[in-house]
Order: C-alpha cells, then structure tokens, then sequence
C-alpha cells in the first residue's frame, strides 16, 4: 500500500560537495542549493508527457 503525498517531502542532497535541498510535492520536484531560493522544478505532468513521447518515439529520444 502506498502513502499519498498529500504534503512536501525534504530531503537535503550533497552534489559534488554542495548542499542541496530536493522537495517532492503534488505539483513535481523542486531542486535548489541550500541557502539560495531558486532552483529548478520539474512538474509531473511534464514527466509524463516526456516519457509518453520518448515511448512514442521508440525510446530514441
């Protein structure tokens, strides 16, 4: 069984020495170095939209 992710999940990542905190949310996830307040978001939808065309495409792209 499985858990909803009904509120944001943190997690701090080290990426070649820097400190990172990854947030995992309904909308996507959100990568931005600790101590900074922008980063770089990836929602769900454009996840599957990428994997759905990379399947269209026969996995070469």
């Amino acid at each position: 069984m499985t858990t909803k992710l009904d509120r944001p999940l943190k997690r701090e990542i080290l990426i070649e020495e820097k400190a990172y905190t990854l947030t995992i949310d309904a909308e996507g996830l959100k990568l931005v170095e600790k101590g900074r307040r922008n980063g770089h978001s990836v929602t769900w939808k454009s996840i599957v939209a990428s994997a759905e065309g990379a399947a269209a495409d026969g996995g070469q792209g």
